[in-house]
Order: structure tokens, then sequence, then C-alpha cells
């Protein structure tokens, strides 16, 4: 059987990097992608390609260099992103765009590239890695919330009018895991005079806590080589907690006004 070739975005850590290792490990060539090779001298656990979803022209060069190599592309796996947090009336407003850019045109460009190969090829699948908080509104995560439940959106979308060429293309939901992303996230400043300080101070340090005592991101790199062997993808995934996903069944159930209560009664608002 030929060796299925998966390129990966923002594969140098976090997420990323373990569903590459793994997949690695199961047989699969995956290409990860960096925005600065530089950074990673000594990285080896698999092929990184240079490339910013934010830059068209590194998204073409990255997608030549690969097609040149291997002649074809089975797997894309959207999963570059970017935190960004804080009081939306507070966050600048450049940060917002700069957030979406990343999360939501960053995969939109990416597919764009790679479909017309795999159009040609008459297969392929293409996973976005959205976010089980793109389910919902949080507070003081409302930006990262709607780029992420904007990619799901177009995942609905746009997997229909995919299917006739037969590219499968879903979504992968993850809840909290152990990884670098509030390293890289923006944060809107706390200021001392601002009518949300206390609030968003309070939210803050719950999310960042959240984040570092969360499981090992290699859950998520199992459902993804769960997905890929599915002959049939669903159209959205979620991995995480049990109360994470469960959160998504009473959002489903609750009265919107009982499920928003139950938010601020977990970030104590």
């Amino acid at each position: 059987m030929e060796q299925k070739v998966v390129l990966i975005t923002g594969g140098s850590s976090g997420i990323g990097k373990s569903i590459g290792k793994f997949l690695t490990l199961n047989g699969y060539k995956v290409y990860g992608t960096t925005r600065s090779l530089n950074k990673y001298p000594d990285f080896d656990d698999f092929d990184l390609l240079e490339l910013d979803v934010r830059d068209i022209e590194t998204i073409q060069k990255a997608v030549t260099q690969l097609l040149d190599k291997e002649g074809r592309l089975d797997v894309l796996i959207n999963n570059a992103g970017v935190g960004i947090t804080g009081p939306i009336e507070e966050t600048p407003h450049d940060e917002i765009k700069k957030n979406f850019d990343t999360n939501f045109h960053g995969p939109l460009r990416m597919i764009k590239a790679i479909l017309p190969q795999m159009r040609e090829q008459g297969n392929g699948l293409i996973i976005n890695i959205t976010s089980i908080a793109g389910f919902m509104g949080l507070p003081y995560r409302g930006i990262y919330s709607a780029s992420k439940g904007a990619l799901a959106i177009a995942t609905e979308a746009l997997r229909m009018e995919i299917k006739d060429f037969g590219i499968r293309m879903t979504d992968l939901a993850p809840g909290d895991f152990s990884t670098n992303i509030a390293a890289g996230r923006y944060h809107a400043p706390v200021l001392e005079n601002s009518p949300y300080s206390n609030a968003y101070a309070k939210t803050l340090k719950l999310i960042n806590d959240d984040v570092s005592g969360a499981n090992d991101p290699i859950q998520v790199a199992h459902r993804v080589l769960k997905i890929i062997t599915t002959k049939k993808p669903k159209v959205h995934y979620t991995v995480g907690s049990f109360m994470q996903k469960f959160s998504l069944t009473l959002k489903k159930i609750l009265p919107d006004k009982v499920y928003e209560k139950l938010l601020l009664n977990h970030y104590k608002l």
C-alpha cells in the first residue's frame, strides 16, 4: 500500500507535533509547518516546511515543495492557531483581525492551495482543528470562540461543496490540553481602571489553570488517526474531558439563559 502523505500546519509544537509524531509512528509520511525553520535546527521527528498561514506566498512555496517531493497529498490537518483573551470592548481591533487571520483565514488559504491537487487525485481528507470553545461564547475568550466557531461553520459548507470530487472534510474540536498555547496567546492587559479588571483577572487565572492542568495532547493524535482511517467521517468530532464534552450536550438541551448561568457560575462571574 502506498504511504499516505500528511501535511500539518503548526506542526513544530503542541498538538500539531503530537499528531505528527504519532502518525509517523503509524507509517504515515508527515510534513509539519513552522513560521521559522531557524528556530528548530535539531527538529527530527518528521519533516518541517517553512510556512505562515497568513502569507499566501509561503503557503504556495511549501505546498509546491511537498508536491515536488511526494507527488501527492492525502491529508491536510489545519492545526495552526493562536489564542486571544480579553474584554471585547478593550481588545484592540487589530489584534482581533490578526486572530481571525490565523484561526479562520489561514485554514481557508490552506484549503484553497491544496484543493486542486486533491481534486486531480480524486481523493483526499481535510481535518480542521477547531475547539470546544467554538461551540459557545465564553467570557473574555469571545474572539477565540468566534474564530473557531466560524471555521466549524465553514467546514459544514465546504464539505458539501467538495464531496463530488472525492474529497472528505471534517473538524475536530479539542478541549483543554497541555500545550504551550498560553505562551503565544495575545492577552489584552488587565487595566487597573477598567470596569472589567477584577472579573477579567479572575477569568484569566482560571483559563491558565485549566490549560496547565489539562490532559496530554496525544489523545488528540489518537482521535486524528481514527478519523483518517474512517471511510465516511462525521461533520464534527470532539476530544476532551468528560465535562468539556458534556457541556456541549447541556448546551443543546438547556434553555440559553440556564446554560449562561452555568458558565457564569463556572467562571465565578
